[in-house]
């Protein structure tokens, strides 16, 4: 992949605030994230309660927000709550609370001031100037988590591309940085602004990218396939960031997928083979994680690792059972799924952590289905496993059928691509029952005695 120009000769919300230690406002420099790490930076957080908010969502919200600033390198020092009817279109949170904000900010030595919620480029510019340093919203923050832990070209590349979709519309040029490409007879006037070289040297790039992860989305597509002709059902273990995804994946696997008790330690897609009680075996495979307020870039950009989700014949949704807020996490998940089209896929919903309090299991007995399980102490796995192989069953028919004794490839093919439940030898050939798939059902009908709907 060829390599961005560095970010000197890119404006980004060129402010005065440029002249402040905030390592914020020229997203990192080389380090390649949003966030300066050569000194934890001191970050005030702000967030509104918008007219029908609950102001206990907002304080949560801010709660898990000091939880990203923390995971981006940075210390949270102090938060600023308002209420609103709805946001001031220049500065979100009008001039006059603006100023309020520098004060306290100027009071607490920060350097960059974090708001919850998303702002517009021309938000962000003008509190810039108000504040007197960085102005971010939690896009950025997130955008500097996933810079850091992209390992893959794959993530790489996806983090990249999330990046620019947000720098792009927040470039901005400055007297001191205009410059005319062009000189001589001919060729004399405004010229090509520095900005107009930055948005499409920008733009390049985004093709660039789009354009390379195309061919993973290709390969990706190719790998379902081969899966898909296996026969195995594919499950997909999704949940909020955090939730112990990587480490139940681990249990039921035996694998080593990266476990870190962090926020989104986990971005690239992990497939693993995990073999149920019956004798079948389905793809599970571990996804990213999800987040309030999950910025709209990172869902385009990480398209074609979420369409594993999308592909997926049952989701395991992880849930943090001793976590503050389990509810509010699964409703969180469930805006995200719906977003990416996931939203109608059967769902078995885990309660992780069961080791650290009793929550996890008074919340199995609420939510009618799922299962309480410790991925630390392995309590509660057999039951999960079983739980998965039941949903798996419930997805294939149970029939009945009489294979000729001349046709012993047929006989190895029902062996092949379903579950055999009992063989009895008969006159006119041998009597099965198993369980089969629809599309292996279609090519054995006609052997097929009777079919009935199998039991969970």
């Amino acid at each position: 992949m060829s390599e961005l120009p560095p970010d000197d000769d890119i404006s980004v919300g060129d402010t005065d605030a440029a002249t402040h230690r905030g390592g914020f406002g020229e997203f990192g420099g080389a380090s390649g994230g949003l966030i300066e790490r050569t000194f934890r930076e001191r970050i005030v957080m702000v967030g509104v309660t918008l007219a029908g908010v609950d102001p206990a969502d907002t304080e949560s919200s801010l709660d898990e927000l000091a939880l990203l600033v923390d995971t981006a390198g940075a210390d949270a020092v102090d938060r600023v709550v308002q209420r609103r009817k709805s946001p001031d279109p220049a500065t979100y949170i009008g001039s006059g609370k603006a100023i309020e904000v520098r004060e306290i900010a100027d009071m607490v030595d920060c350097d960059t001031v974090v708001f919850d919620d998303e702002l517009s480029p021309a938000q962000q510019f003008n509190l810039e100037k108000i504040l007197g340093r960085t102005a971010l919203d939690r896009t950025a923050v997130i955008l500097d988590i996933f810079a850091q832990n992209a390992s893959t070209l794959e993530g790489k590349a996806q983090v990249e591309l999330a990046q620019l979709r947000y720098r792009l519309p927040r470039l901005r040029g400055s007297g001191r940085r205009l410059s005319q490409q062009g000189g001589g007879i001919g060729t004399r006037g405004p010229g090509e602004t520095q900005l107009e070289v930055d948005r499409r040297r920008l733009l390049r790039r985004v093709h660039k990218l789009e354009a390379d992860l195309r061919q993973v989305q290709a390969h990706r597509e190719t790998q379902s396939k081969a899966r898909s002709r296996t026969r195995n059902r594919a499950v997909a273990l999704v949940g909020y960031t955090n939730a112990g995804k990587s480490s139940l994946l681990n249990v039921l696997t035996e694998s080593e997928v990266l476990v870190e008790d962090r926020l989104f330690a986990t971005l690239d897609a992990t497939t693993r083979r995990l073999s149920l009680p019956g004798g079948e075996s389905v793809f599970a495979t571990d996804t990213v994680g999800f987040v309030r307020k999950l910025p709209h870039q990172l869902v385009n950009a990480f398209k074609t690792t979420l369409d594993v989700v999308r592909d997926a014949d049952l989701l395991v949704h992880v849930v943090d059972g001793s976590g503050p807020d389990p509810q509010g996490c699964i409703e969180a998940v469930h805006v995200v799924l719906d977003q990416i089209g996931a939203g109608d896929i059967p769902e078995l919903t885990v309660f992780n952590k069961a080791d650290l309090n009793d929550n996890a299991t008074a919340l199995a007995r609420r939510h009618e289905g799922s299962v309480a399980v410790s991925a630390r102490t392995r309590s509660g796995i057999d039951k999960l496993v079983e739980s998965i192989a039941d949903r798996v069953r419930s997805m294939t028919e149970t029939v009945d059928l009489v294979v000729p004794w001349h046709r012993g490839d047929v006989l190895a093919a029902v062996h092949r691509e379903g579950q055999v439940l009992s063989e009895t030898a008969g006159d006119d050939g041998m009597s099965i029952r198993a369980r089969l798939e629809p599309a292996s059902l279609g090519a054995l009908r006609e052997y097929v005695v009777a079919a009935k709907e199998s039991q969970r």
